[in-house]
C-alpha cells in the first residue's frame, strides 16, 4: 500500500470502519513508515480534539417520553397475528423507525434555530478543521502571492485579493478552493507562529463594509469582514485580538464592527 492510499484512509482506520485486511495493511505500513506514522498521530490528536469540543444536544424530555410510550405500544402483540410472528425483539424495528420519524418531524417543526450567520460560522469551522488534516491545507503551496493569485484564474468567477504579510508576522502559505455559504470560495492560508489561519474569500458586492466581533465555536475563533465587494471569513485558534488585527490587515477595511 502506498503512502497516498494510507493517508486517505487514516480517519476510517482510526474509527475501525475498514475491512480487517485493509486495516492490517495500513497498520503494517504505518509501522515501517515514519511519515505515515506521524500523520496517523496528527489525525488521532485532531480526532480527539474534535470529540472533546463537540457540542451535544439532547432531545426534549417530551420527545423522549413519547418515543418510549410508542415503543411500549409497538411491543404489544397485534390481535389476530400468529403467535410465532412476533418475537420478543420484533418491536425494536418499529420503535427505531418511529424514533427516526418523530425526530425528523421535531426538527422540521422546530427547525435548527440556526441563523445564516451561525451557519456560516459552523461551516467555516468545519472547513478549517478538515483542511488541517494531512494534505488538505493547500492546493497551491507557495509563499509567493504572484504564484498563488494566478492559480485561481479560471477556477472562480472573481479574482481574490492575495497578499503576503510575512513582514508583519503573517506569512502566506498557499491557497485552495473550498465551499462555503452556498458557493465555491478561495481559501487563502496564512500562519501566525504555530497557528494556521484560513481566510475564506468570496464576491459579495451587496454586503455592507464592516467587520464582525469574533465568534467562537469548538475552540476556534471566527471573524467575518466585508470590504470593496468581497466578503472574508477568517478561522483560527489564534487569539481573537490578533485574528481581528489580521482580518483588518488582509481585508484592508478600516470600518467599525458590524
Amino acid at each position: 500500500m502506498q503512502c497516498r492510499e494510507v493517508i486517505d484512509r487514516l480517519s476510517p482506520f482510526l474509527d475501525d470502519e475498514l475491512d480487517p485486511m485493509v486495516s492490517r495493511e495500513i497498520a503494517d505500513h504505518v509501522a515501517s513508515c515514519a511519515s505515515c506514522s506521524a500523520a496517523l498521530e496528527r489525525q488521532r490528536k485532531l480526532s480527539e480534539d474534535i470529540r472533546a469540543r463537540l457540542e451535544y444536544h439532547h432531545a426534549p424530555d417530551t420527545l423522549r417520553a413519547r418515543i418510549r410510550r410508542d415503543a411500549r405500544a409497538a411491543s404489544r402483540t397485534v390481535p389476530g397475528a400468529r403467535a410465532h410472528s412476533v418475537t420478543p425483539w420484533s418491536w425494536l424495528g418499529a420503535a427505531a423507525a418511529f424514533a427516526v420519524v418523530v425526530g425528523i418531524g421535531w426538527v422540521a417543526v422546530h427547525g435548527t434555530g440556526e441563523t445564516q450567520s451561525a451557519a456560516i460560522v459552523r461551516e467555516a469551522v468545519s472547513d478549517h478543521v478538515r483542511s488541517l488534516m494531512a494534505d488538505h491545507l493547500a492546493d497551491v503551496a507557495s509563499t509567493d502571492q504572484h504564484t498563488v493569485k494566478p492559480w485561481f484564474n479560471g477556477k472562480l468567477d472573481f479574482s481574490p485579493p492575495v497578499s503576503d504579510f510575512a513582514a508583519e508576522g503573517y506569512p502566506l502559505i498557499g491557497g485552495r478552493l473550498d465551499y462555503l455559504a452556498g458557493h465555491t470560495v478561495a481559501a487563502l492560508v496564512y500562519q501566525r507562529r504555530k497557528h494556521v489561519i484560513n481566510a475564506f474569500v468570496w464576491a459579495a458586492p451587496n454586503d455592507r463594509d464592516g467587520i464582525s466581533p469574533p465568534a467562537t465555536r469548538q475552540g476556534f475563533h471566527v471573524i467575518r469582514a466585508a470590504h470593496a465587494g468581497m466578503t472574508f471569513c477568517l478561522v483560527s485558534d489564534l487569539n481573537p485580538e490578533e485574528l481581528e488585527s489580521f482580518a483588518r490587515m488582509v481585508t484592508g477595511t478600516t470600518a467599525q464592527r458590524l
